[in-house]
């Protein structure tokens, strides 16, 4: 098997794919991501990097003057190319070499998937190249500093508040975070299990794909829905996240957003 076909055949086993079984709590964040990057993307040209089967690009969509999205995967982008047909225009690419032109872009976007990039500061070159002066990168990861954290099987490194305020702060980014969902504002049931979630990810118990999670997650948060092909933000109420400092580790929040801004 070639290397390229076993890269995209893990990555769909760690991707939410649409028609999978996902929890309300996951469709919760999708559309709070979304929603919350749609603010910044009015009348801009954006792109999204990593966009997987592309849930989100028709909320941005919807609010930016141009839209563009790509995936690594072949095999996942087909999935968003299914659905959406000449609405966004999708192109396989590497998110550390992307086939856009200098000063081309408003807005970046890399939502739960700076962790699988081999090299992170390529990522931010690039984003540096292609951005217009004033241009935002738009960041969404799970929290790695927060006490029960669990990385995915094929990341390279995960970043909270303080990573990345380096990581963009040495390209000469201003920096801005914002938390979303705090750890313990979740049901009794969630808060009871978070200590056994820990064990299990010590003991090396957790499982390592998306299949494998699916009995986990439905103890932990209940009922499943169909992972939607595109959301829409009556799916879920809108939760304008917490601003936090860029000096300091945040344990409180289970979602970290970050907007990176280029000087204008």
């Amino acid at each position: 098997m070639r290397k390229e076909d076993l890269l995209e055949r893990d990555f769909q086993t760690v991707t939410e794919l649409s028609g999978a079984p996902v929890s309300q709590e996951q469709i919760e964040r999708l559309v709070n991501r979304y929603v919350w990057a749609a603010t910044m993307c009015a009348d801009k040209h954006v792109v999204e990097v990593a966009c997987g089967c592309g849930s989100g690009l028709g909320v941005l969509g919807k609010s930016a003057a141009s839209l563009v999205a790509g995936d690594l995967s072949a095999q996942i982008l087909q999935k968003a190319r299914a659905h959406y047909g000449g609405r966004v225009e999708l192109t396989e690419f590497d998110a550390q070499r992307m086939p856009y032109a200098d000063h081309s872009k408003d807005v970046v976007i890399l939502f739960e998937a700076i962790y699988y990039l081999p090299a992170a500061e390529k990522f931010v070159d690039e984003a540096r190249r292609i951005l217009r002066p004033g241009g935002k990168v738009l960041i969404a990861t799970a929290n790695k500093d927060l006490w029960d954290f669990h990385p995915s099987p094929y990341s390279h490194r995960y970043y909270g508040v303080l990573e990345l305020a380096e990581l963009f702060g040495s390209h000469g980014f201003a920096l801005e975070f914002f938390g979303y969902q705090r750890a313990n504002s979740g049901s009794l049931r969630q808060r009871l299990l978070r200590p056994a979630k820990k064990l299990a990810v010590l003991s090396g118990l957790m499982p390592k794909t998306m299949t494998g999670k699916r009995w986990l997650k439905r103890l932990v948060f209940g009922k499943e829905v169909p992972m939607p092909a595109e959301i829409d933000p009556s799916m879920a109420a809108y939760t304008s996240p917490t601003a936090i400092a860029s000096t300091m580790r945040d344990s409180v929040h289970k979602i970290i957003y970050h907007v990176a801004t280029l000087p204008g």
